[in-house]
Protein backbone atom coordinates (compact mmCIF):
# COMPACT_ATOMS: atom_id res chain seq x y z
CA UNK A 1 0.00 0.00 0.00
CA UNK A 2 1.31 3.47 -0.91
CA UNK A 3 0.11 5.50 2.11
CA UNK A 4 2.24 3.67 4.69
CA UNK A 5 5.68 4.05 6.30
CA UNK A 6 5.62 7.81 6.75
CA UNK A 7 3.59 8.55 3.59
CA UNK A 8 0.15 8.73 5.20
CA UNK A 9 -0.18 12.41 4.15
CA UNK A 10 2.30 12.45 1.27
CA UNK A 11 0.47 15.08 -0.82
CA UNK A 12 -0.32 17.51 2.02
CA UNK A 13 2.49 19.98 1.06
CA UNK A 14 0.74 20.43 -2.30
CA UNK A 15 -2.40 21.81 -0.60
CA UNK A 16 -3.00 25.30 0.67
CA UNK A 17 -2.05 28.71 -0.68
CA UNK A 18 1.69 27.89 -0.66
CA UNK A 19 1.32 24.92 -3.02
CA UNK A 20 2.79 26.92 -5.93
CA UNK A 21 5.91 27.70 -3.91
CA UNK A 22 6.30 24.04 -2.90
CA UNK A 23 6.10 22.88 -6.53
CA UNK A 24 8.64 25.49 -7.66
CA UNK A 25 10.97 24.49 -4.81
CA UNK A 26 10.75 20.83 -5.83
CA UNK A 27 11.44 21.68 -9.48
CA UNK A 28 14.43 23.87 -8.63
CA UNK A 29 15.99 21.34 -6.25
CA UNK A 30 15.38 18.55 -8.81
CA UNK A 31 17.17 20.60 -11.50
CA UNK A 32 20.15 21.15 -9.18
CA UNK A 33 20.38 17.44 -8.41
CA UNK A 34 19.50 15.79 -11.74
CA UNK A 35 19.47 18.56 -14.32
CA UNK A 36 21.89 19.13 -17.18
CA UNK A 37 24.02 21.50 -15.05
CA UNK A 38 24.04 19.30 -11.95
CA UNK A 39 27.29 18.36 -10.25
CA UNK A 40 26.71 14.71 -9.37
CA UNK A 41 29.76 14.53 -7.13
CA UNK A 42 28.37 17.20 -4.84
CA UNK A 43 25.98 16.82 -1.90
CA UNK A 44 23.91 19.64 -0.44
CA UNK A 45 23.83 20.56 3.22
CA UNK A 46 20.99 22.42 4.90
CA UNK A 47 22.25 25.94 4.19
CA UNK A 48 22.70 25.16 0.50
CA UNK A 49 19.22 23.63 0.27
CA UNK A 50 17.75 26.72 2.00
CA UNK A 51 19.45 28.97 -0.59
CA UNK A 52 18.00 26.90 -3.43
CA UNK A 53 14.51 27.07 -1.93
CA UNK A 54 14.83 30.83 -1.32
CA UNK A 55 15.64 31.28 -5.00
CA UNK A 56 12.44 29.45 -5.97
CA UNK A 57 10.27 31.27 -3.39
CA UNK A 58 11.45 34.69 -4.63
CA UNK A 59 9.85 34.17 -8.05
CA UNK A 60 6.86 32.06 -7.00
CA UNK A 61 3.50 33.66 -6.17
CA UNK A 62 1.23 32.81 -3.26
CA UNK A 63 -2.07 31.34 -4.46
CA UNK A 64 -5.56 32.03 -3.03
CA UNK A 65 -4.38 35.34 -1.59
CA UNK A 66 -6.98 38.00 -0.74
CA UNK A 67 -6.72 41.56 -2.04
CA UNK A 68 -6.14 42.84 1.48
CA UNK A 69 -3.24 40.43 2.02
CA UNK A 70 -1.51 41.14 -1.27
CA UNK A 71 0.02 44.45 -0.17
CA UNK A 72 0.78 43.44 3.42
CA UNK A 73 4.17 42.45 4.75
CA UNK A 74 4.53 38.61 4.75
CA UNK A 75 4.28 36.91 8.11
CA UNK A 76 7.58 35.12 7.44
CA UNK A 77 10.70 36.14 5.60
CA UNK A 78 11.89 34.17 2.57
CA UNK A 79 14.45 32.30 4.66
CA UNK A 80 11.86 31.40 7.27
CA UNK A 81 9.50 30.31 4.51
CA UNK A 82 12.28 28.16 2.98
CA UNK A 83 12.91 26.52 6.36
CA UNK A 84 9.20 25.84 6.78
CA UNK A 85 8.89 24.26 3.30
CA UNK A 86 12.01 22.15 3.87
CA UNK A 87 10.58 20.82 7.15
CA UNK A 88 7.29 20.05 5.40
CA UNK A 89 9.04 18.10 2.63
CA UNK A 90 11.10 16.17 5.19
CA UNK A 91 8.08 15.38 7.35
CA UNK A 92 5.93 14.09 4.51
CA UNK A 93 8.69 11.98 2.89
CA UNK A 94 9.47 14.07 -0.20
CA UNK A 95 13.06 14.68 0.95
CA UNK A 96 15.32 12.73 3.29
CA UNK A 97 18.22 13.62 5.55
CA UNK A 98 21.38 11.52 5.15
CA UNK A 99 24.15 11.46 7.75
CA UNK A 100 27.82 11.10 6.77
CA UNK A 101 29.35 8.91 9.47
CA UNK A 102 32.87 10.13 8.70
CA UNK A 103 32.29 13.89 8.90
CA UNK A 104 29.02 13.79 10.91
CA UNK A 105 27.51 16.22 8.39
CA UNK A 106 23.89 16.02 7.23
CA UNK A 107 23.06 16.12 3.52
CA UNK A 108 19.67 16.27 1.82
CA UNK A 109 18.30 14.44 -1.20
CA UNK A 110 15.04 13.24 -2.70
CA UNK A 111 13.41 10.07 -1.49
CA UNK A 112 12.58 7.50 -4.12
CA UNK A 113 8.89 8.42 -4.22
CA UNK A 114 9.66 12.11 -4.01
CA UNK A 115 11.89 11.90 -7.08
CA UNK A 116 9.34 9.85 -9.02
CA UNK A 117 6.54 12.34 -8.35
CA UNK A 118 8.70 15.42 -8.97
CA UNK A 119 9.88 14.20 -12.38
CA UNK A 120 6.45 14.64 -14.09
CA UNK A 121 6.20 18.14 -12.57
CA UNK A 122 9.50 19.05 -14.22
CA UNK A 123 8.43 17.50 -17.54
CA UNK A 124 5.05 19.29 -17.45
CA UNK A 125 6.78 22.66 -17.10
CA UNK A 126 8.37 22.17 -20.52
CA UNK A 127 11.90 22.84 -21.64
CA UNK A 128 12.90 19.17 -21.87
CA UNK A 129 13.49 17.53 -25.21
CA UNK A 130 12.00 14.09 -25.72
CA UNK A 131 12.21 11.88 -28.79
CA UNK A 132 8.69 10.57 -28.34
CA UNK A 133 8.41 9.50 -31.96
CA UNK A 134 11.09 6.76 -31.85
CA UNK A 135 9.36 4.17 -29.69
CA UNK A 136 8.06 2.17 -32.68
CA UNK A 137 11.57 1.85 -34.09
CA UNK A 138 12.94 1.15 -30.61
CA UNK A 139 10.48 -1.75 -30.29
CA UNK A 140 11.65 -3.16 -33.62
CA UNK A 141 15.33 -2.73 -32.75
CA UNK A 142 14.96 -4.30 -29.30
CA UNK A 143 13.16 -7.34 -30.73
CA UNK A 144 15.85 -7.76 -33.40
CA UNK A 145 18.58 -7.53 -30.75
CA UNK A 146 16.80 -10.16 -28.65
CA UNK A 147 16.66 -12.58 -31.59
CA UNK A 148 20.33 -11.97 -32.41
CA UNK A 149 21.82 -12.08 -28.90
CA UNK A 150 19.18 -13.84 -26.79
CA UNK A 151 19.26 -11.23 -23.99
CA UNK A 152 15.90 -11.20 -22.21
CA UNK A 153 16.44 -7.57 -21.17
CA UNK A 154 16.12 -6.61 -24.84
CA UNK A 155 12.74 -8.36 -24.88
CA UNK A 156 11.69 -6.47 -21.73
CA UNK A 157 12.84 -3.21 -23.38
CA UNK A 158 10.68 -4.00 -26.43
CA UNK A 159 7.72 -4.65 -24.12
CA UNK A 160 8.26 -1.27 -22.41
CA UNK A 161 8.72 0.61 -25.69
CA UNK A 162 5.47 -0.86 -27.06
CA UNK A 163 3.63 0.46 -24.00
CA UNK A 164 5.08 3.93 -24.59
CA UNK A 165 3.70 3.92 -28.15
CA UNK A 166 0.13 3.96 -26.78
CA UNK A 167 0.92 6.53 -24.08
CA UNK A 168 2.63 8.84 -26.59
CA UNK A 169 -0.42 8.74 -28.85
CA UNK A 170 -2.64 9.60 -25.88
CA UNK A 171 -0.35 12.50 -24.88
CA UNK A 172 -0.38 14.01 -28.38
CA UNK A 173 -4.17 13.67 -28.72
CA UNK A 174 -4.68 15.30 -25.32
CA UNK A 175 -2.27 18.11 -26.28
CA UNK A 176 -4.15 18.74 -29.54
CA UNK A 177 -7.46 18.95 -27.68
CA UNK A 178 -5.93 21.33 -25.13
CA UNK A 179 -4.45 23.48 -27.91
CA UNK A 180 -7.86 23.68 -29.56
CA UNK A 181 -9.58 24.78 -26.34
CA UNK A 182 -6.80 27.28 -25.60
CA UNK A 183 -7.06 28.75 -29.10
CA UNK A 184 -10.81 29.26 -28.75
CA UNK A 185 -10.40 30.75 -25.26
CA UNK A 186 -7.75 33.27 -26.32
CA UNK A 187 -9.71 34.31 -29.39
CA UNK A 188 -12.86 34.88 -27.32
CA UNK A 189 -10.89 36.93 -24.79
CA UNK A 190 -8.83 39.12 -27.13
CA UNK A 191 -10.18 38.83 -30.66
CA UNK A 192 -6.66 39.31 -32.05
CA UNK A 193 -6.38 37.55 -35.39
CA UNK A 194 -2.64 38.15 -35.75
CA UNK A 195 -1.81 36.52 -32.42
CA UNK A 196 -4.11 33.54 -33.07
CA UNK A 197 -2.60 32.92 -36.50
CA UNK A 198 0.97 33.33 -35.17
CA UNK A 199 0.38 30.79 -32.39
CA UNK A 200 -1.20 28.33 -34.81
CA UNK A 201 1.66 28.49 -37.30
CA UNK A 202 4.20 28.43 -34.47
CA UNK A 203 2.68 25.17 -33.23
CA UNK A 204 2.59 23.67 -36.72
CA UNK A 205 6.25 24.54 -37.38
CA UNK A 206 7.77 23.70 -33.98
CA UNK A 207 5.52 20.85 -32.83
CA UNK A 208 3.86 19.29 -35.83
CA UNK A 209 6.78 19.23 -38.24
CA UNK A 210 9.49 17.68 -35.97
CA UNK A 211 7.24 15.21 -34.13
CA UNK A 212 3.86 14.43 -35.66
CA UNK A 213 5.12 14.37 -39.24
CA UNK A 214 7.76 11.79 -38.26
CA UNK A 215 5.19 9.82 -36.28
CA UNK A 216 2.90 9.67 -39.31
CA UNK A 217 5.67 8.88 -41.83
CA UNK A 218 9.12 7.67 -40.76
CA UNK A 219 7.97 6.16 -37.46
CA UNK A 220 4.47 5.18 -38.52
CA UNK A 221 3.14 2.09 -36.77
CA UNK A 222 1.65 1.00 -40.08
CA UNK A 223 5.16 1.00 -41.60
CA UNK A 224 6.75 -1.18 -38.91
CA UNK A 225 3.73 -3.26 -37.92
CA UNK A 226 4.41 -6.06 -40.42
CA UNK A 227 8.13 -6.09 -39.64
CA UNK A 228 7.51 -6.30 -35.89
CA UNK A 229 4.94 -9.05 -36.54
CA UNK A 230 7.56 -11.06 -38.45
CA UNK A 231 10.05 -10.67 -35.57
CA UNK A 232 7.40 -11.85 -33.09
CA UNK A 233 6.73 -14.86 -35.31
CA UNK A 234 10.44 -15.70 -35.38
CA UNK A 235 10.58 -15.45 -31.59
CA UNK A 236 7.65 -17.86 -31.29
CA UNK A 237 9.32 -20.33 -33.68
CA UNK A 238 12.58 -20.43 -31.74
CA UNK A 239 13.89 -23.78 -30.55
CA UNK A 240 12.40 -25.23 -27.42
CA UNK A 241 15.68 -24.97 -25.50
CA UNK A 242 16.00 -21.26 -26.37
CA UNK A 243 12.45 -20.49 -25.18
CA UNK A 244 12.90 -22.52 -21.99
CA UNK A 245 16.08 -20.61 -21.12
CA UNK A 246 14.40 -17.27 -21.88
CA UNK A 247 11.39 -18.26 -19.75
CA UNK A 248 13.60 -19.00 -16.75
CA UNK A 249 15.50 -15.73 -17.08
CA UNK A 250 12.28 -13.73 -17.51
CA UNK A 251 10.72 -15.26 -14.39
CA UNK A 252 13.86 -14.33 -12.46
CA UNK A 253 14.23 -10.80 -13.91
CA UNK A 254 10.55 -9.77 -13.93
CA UNK A 255 8.58 -11.78 -11.36
CA UNK A 256 5.79 -9.18 -11.42
CA UNK A 257 4.81 -10.41 -14.90
CA UNK A 258 3.98 -13.90 -13.61
CA UNK A 259 0.18 -14.15 -13.61
CA UNK A 260 -0.14 -17.88 -13.02
CA UNK A 261 2.43 -20.64 -12.69
CA UNK A 262 1.23 -22.37 -15.87
CA UNK A 263 1.17 -19.15 -17.97
CA UNK A 264 4.32 -18.50 -19.99
CA UNK A 265 5.84 -15.06 -19.40
CA UNK A 266 7.72 -15.34 -22.71
CA UNK A 267 4.51 -15.78 -24.71
CA UNK A 268 2.72 -13.19 -22.55
CA UNK A 269 5.24 -10.52 -23.54
CA UNK A 270 5.08 -11.42 -27.24
CA UNK A 271 1.25 -11.37 -27.19
CA UNK A 272 1.32 -8.03 -25.35
CA UNK A 273 3.59 -6.41 -27.95
CA UNK A 274 1.45 -7.75 -30.80
CA UNK A 275 -1.77 -6.49 -29.17
CA UNK A 276 -0.33 -3.03 -28.55
CA UNK A 277 0.86 -2.70 -32.14
CA UNK A 278 -2.61 -3.70 -33.34
CA UNK A 279 -4.28 -1.15 -31.03
CA UNK A 280 -1.82 1.58 -32.05
CA UNK A 281 -2.42 1.01 -35.78
CA UNK A 282 -6.18 0.34 -35.65
CA UNK A 283 -7.36 2.66 -32.86
CA UNK A 284 -4.82 5.28 -31.77
CA UNK A 285 -3.49 6.32 -35.19
CA UNK A 286 -6.99 7.05 -36.63
CA UNK A 287 -7.82 8.90 -33.39
CA UNK A 288 -4.67 11.02 -33.78
CA UNK A 289 -5.53 11.87 -37.38
CA UNK A 290 -9.08 12.80 -36.36
CA UNK A 291 -7.81 15.03 -33.52
CA UNK A 292 -5.31 16.74 -35.83
CA UNK A 293 -7.99 17.24 -38.46
CA UNK A 294 -10.34 18.74 -35.87
CA UNK A 295 -7.62 21.08 -34.59
CA UNK A 296 -6.67 22.39 -38.04
CA UNK A 297 -10.34 22.73 -39.05
CA UNK A 298 -11.19 24.67 -35.89
CA UNK A 299 -8.15 26.94 -36.35
CA UNK A 300 -9.12 27.58 -39.98
CA UNK A 301 -12.69 28.49 -39.00
CA UNK A 302 -11.56 30.84 -36.22
CA UNK A 303 -8.99 32.63 -38.37
CA UNK A 304 -11.50 33.05 -41.20
CA UNK A 305 -14.01 34.46 -38.75
CA UNK A 306 -11.47 36.85 -37.26
CA UNK A 307 -10.28 37.90 -40.70
CA UNK A 308 -13.86 38.69 -41.65
CA UNK A 309 -14.28 40.63 -38.42
CA UNK A 310 -11.04 42.50 -38.96
CA UNK A 311 -12.16 43.63 -42.39
CA UNK A 312 -15.24 45.31 -40.94
CA UNK A 313 -14.00 48.76 -41.97
CA UNK A 314 -14.52 47.91 -45.63
CA UNK A 315 -17.67 45.92 -45.04
CA UNK A 316 -20.93 47.68 -45.87
CA UNK A 317 -22.85 45.79 -43.21
CA UNK A 318 -20.58 47.01 -40.45
CA UNK A 319 -20.68 50.57 -41.76
CA UNK A 320 -24.48 50.47 -41.65
CA UNK A 321 -24.37 49.11 -38.12
CA UNK A 322 -22.04 51.95 -37.16
CA UNK A 323 -24.41 54.53 -38.66
CA UNK A 324 -27.31 52.95 -36.79
CA UNK A 325 -25.34 53.12 -33.54
CA UNK A 326 -24.63 56.82 -33.99
CA UNK A 327 -28.24 57.68 -34.98
CA UNK A 328 -30.67 59.19 -32.44
CA UNK A 329 -32.66 56.81 -30.28
CA UNK A 330 -35.99 57.56 -32.03
CA UNK A 331 -34.46 56.88 -35.45
CA UNK A 332 -32.94 53.64 -34.16
CA UNK A 333 -36.33 52.43 -32.91
CA UNK A 334 -38.01 53.23 -36.25
CA UNK A 335 -35.27 51.48 -38.25
CA UNK A 336 -35.35 48.41 -36.01
CA UNK A 337 -39.15 48.23 -36.22
CA UNK A 338 -39.05 48.31 -40.02
CA UNK A 339 -36.34 45.65 -40.04
CA UNK A 340 -38.44 43.50 -37.68
CA UNK A 341 -41.48 43.71 -39.97
CA UNK A 342 -39.33 42.86 -42.99
CA UNK A 343 -37.70 39.87 -41.28
CA UNK A 344 -40.82 38.56 -39.55
CA UNK A 345 -41.51 36.04 -42.32
CA UNK A 346 -37.93 34.81 -42.56
CA UNK A 347 -36.94 31.66 -40.65
CA UNK A 348 -33.19 31.42 -40.37
CA UNK A 349 -31.05 28.71 -38.83
CA UNK A 350 -27.56 27.30 -38.88
CA UNK A 351 -26.69 23.67 -39.53
CA UNK A 352 -24.12 22.11 -37.23
CA UNK A 353 -21.42 20.81 -39.53
CA UNK A 354 -20.45 18.08 -37.04
CA UNK A 355 -23.91 16.53 -37.31
CA UNK A 356 -23.79 16.26 -41.11
CA UNK A 357 -22.78 12.79 -42.18
CA UNK A 358 -22.74 11.29 -45.65
CA UNK A 359 -23.96 7.75 -45.25
CA UNK A 360 -23.42 5.12 -47.86
CA UNK A 361 -26.63 3.91 -49.42
CA UNK A 362 -27.59 0.40 -48.47
CA UNK A 363 -29.14 -1.87 -50.98
CA UNK A 364 -32.44 -3.29 -49.78
CA UNK A 365 -32.21 -6.97 -49.00
CA UNK A 366 -34.38 -9.10 -51.22
CA UNK A 367 -36.43 -11.70 -49.44
CA UNK A 368 -38.11 -14.49 -51.34
CA UNK A 369 -41.60 -14.73 -49.85
CA UNK A 370 -42.95 -17.23 -52.34
CA UNK A 371 -44.62 -20.25 -50.75
CA UNK A 372 -43.59 -23.58 -52.25
CA UNK A 373 -45.18 -26.93 -51.54
CA UNK A 374 -42.90 -29.39 -49.79
CA UNK A 375 -42.08 -32.33 -52.01
CA UNK A 376 -42.62 -35.70 -50.39
CA UNK A 377 -40.04 -38.49 -50.51
CA UNK A 378 -40.94 -41.46 -52.63
CA UNK A 379 -40.03 -45.08 -51.90
CA UNK A 380 -36.93 -45.12 -54.12
CA UNK A 381 -35.38 -42.02 -52.47
CA UNK A 382 -36.04 -43.37 -48.97
CA UNK A 383 -34.40 -46.68 -49.96
CA UNK A 384 -31.30 -44.91 -51.35
CA UNK A 385 -31.00 -42.79 -48.18
CA UNK A 386 -31.20 -45.91 -45.97
CA UNK A 387 -28.50 -47.71 -47.95
CA UNK A 388 -26.18 -44.67 -47.85
CA UNK A 389 -26.61 -44.25 -44.09
CA UNK A 390 -25.99 -47.95 -43.43
CA UNK A 391 -22.81 -47.96 -45.55
CA UNK A 392 -21.50 -44.81 -43.81
CA UNK A 393 -22.05 -46.36 -40.38
CA UNK A 394 -20.47 -49.67 -41.46
CA UNK A 395 -17.24 -48.08 -42.72
CA UNK A 396 -16.85 -45.38 -40.03
CA UNK A 397 -14.84 -45.73 -36.82
CA UNK A 398 -13.16 -43.22 -34.52
CA UNK A 399 -9.74 -43.09 -32.91
CA UNK A 400 -11.10 -44.23 -29.54
CA UNK A 401 -12.45 -47.45 -31.05
CA UNK A 402 -9.19 -48.08 -32.86
CA UNK A 403 -7.24 -47.55 -29.61
CA UNK A 404 -9.46 -50.00 -27.70
CA UNK A 405 -9.11 -52.57 -30.51
CA UNK A 406 -5.33 -52.37 -30.35
CA UNK A 407 -5.25 -52.53 -26.53
CA UNK A 408 -7.28 -55.75 -26.63
CA UNK A 409 -4.89 -57.15 -29.23
CA UNK A 410 -1.83 -56.33 -27.13
CA UNK A 411 -3.32 -57.90 -23.98
CA UNK A 412 -0.48 -58.04 -21.45
CA UNK A 413 2.32 -57.53 -23.95
CA UNK A 414 3.94 -54.38 -25.25
CA UNK A 415 4.63 -55.21 -28.93
CA UNK A 416 2.72 -56.96 -31.75
CA UNK A 417 3.12 -57.38 -35.50
CA UNK A 418 0.45 -56.05 -37.84
CA UNK A 419 -0.18 -59.49 -39.38
CA UNK A 420 -0.89 -60.91 -35.90
CA UNK A 421 -3.86 -58.62 -35.26
CA UNK A 422 -7.11 -60.60 -34.77
CA UNK A 423 -9.80 -60.17 -37.45
CA UNK A 424 -13.23 -61.44 -36.42
CA UNK A 425 -15.56 -59.12 -38.37
CA UNK A 426 -15.57 -56.40 -41.03
CA UNK A 427 -14.96 -53.59 -38.53
CA UNK A 428 -11.80 -55.26 -37.20
CA UNK A 429 -10.65 -55.74 -40.80
CA UNK A 430 -10.98 -52.01 -41.41
CA UNK A 431 -9.14 -51.22 -38.16
CA UNK A 432 -6.29 -53.56 -39.02
CA UNK A 433 -5.96 -51.89 -42.41
CA UNK A 434 -5.61 -48.48 -40.70
CA UNK A 435 -3.55 -49.68 -37.74
CA UNK A 436 -0.50 -47.51 -38.54
CA UNK A 437 -2.59 -44.41 -37.80
CA UNK A 438 -2.32 -45.09 -34.05
CA UNK A 439 1.22 -43.73 -34.20
CA UNK A 440 -0.27 -40.23 -34.23
CA UNK A 441 -2.60 -40.89 -31.28
CA UNK A 442 -1.89 -40.19 -27.65
CA UNK A 443 -0.74 -36.90 -26.15
CA UNK A 444 -0.40 -37.93 -22.51
CA UNK A 445 1.85 -40.28 -20.60
CA UNK A 446 1.52 -43.28 -22.97
CA UNK A 447 1.54 -43.65 -26.73
CA UNK A 448 2.18 -46.07 -29.60
CA UNK A 449 5.30 -46.46 -31.72
CA UNK A 450 4.83 -47.86 -35.24
CA UNK A 451 7.94 -49.03 -37.10
CA UNK A 452 8.16 -50.88 -40.48
CA UNK A 453 9.95 -54.24 -40.68
CA UNK A 454 10.65 -53.91 -44.45
CA UNK A 455 8.80 -57.24 -45.00
CA UNK A 456 5.85 -57.87 -47.32
CA UNK A 457 3.51 -60.59 -46.14
CA UNK A 458 0.40 -62.30 -47.56
CA UNK A 459 -2.72 -62.71 -45.43
CA UNK A 460 -6.20 -64.17 -45.91
CA UNK A 461 -7.51 -60.73 -46.88
CA UNK A 462 -4.60 -59.02 -48.68
CA UNK A 463 -2.44 -60.46 -51.47
CA UNK A 464 0.58 -58.42 -50.27
CA UNK A 465 0.89 -55.87 -47.50
CA UNK A 466 3.73 -54.14 -45.61
CA UNK A 467 4.42 -55.44 -42.13
CA UNK A 468 4.74 -53.11 -39.11
CA UNK A 469 5.44 -53.55 -35.42
CA UNK A 470 3.23 -51.72 -32.94
CA UNK A 471 4.77 -51.02 -29.53
CA UNK A 472 3.24 -49.45 -26.42
CA UNK A 473 5.68 -46.83 -25.03
CA UNK A 474 5.79 -44.45 -22.08
CA UNK A 475 6.47 -40.85 -23.01
CA UNK A 476 9.03 -38.70 -21.24
CA UNK A 477 7.34 -35.76 -19.47
CA UNK A 478 9.25 -32.45 -19.55
CA UNK A 479 9.39 -30.92 -16.08
CA UNK A 480 9.75 -27.43 -17.51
Amino acid sequence: MFFTEGREHFFRPLNGKYRGQVVDCLRTFYARLYGSLADYSRSFNRDQVIEILEEAIARSPVLDEDESERFQVPARSQREQANWILNQLLEYDWLERQMDEATMQSTYAFTRHGRLFTQPMVEASGGRFRTRHRNTRNTRNALQSFLDKGEVYDLLDAFEYSERIISDFSDVIAELDERKRQLVKEVEAQQVVQRASDEFFDFMEKRFMPDLSIRLSADSVEKYRDEIGELIGKARRKRREFKAQAERELRRAAPELIETINRSVYLLILDGIETRMHNAASIMLPALRQALNGFTRRADIIMRQLSYTGASAQNRLFSLCERLRQAPELEQEQALSEMGRALSVIDMGFVDSDTVRLHQLRRPRRVNTAVEAEAGDDRASRKALFVQTAVDLAFTFNSQGQREYLIKALCDGHRIRSQQLPIRDARELLMSAHVIEVGALGSGEFGFRVEPTDNRVETDYFHASDEFTIELIEREMNAD
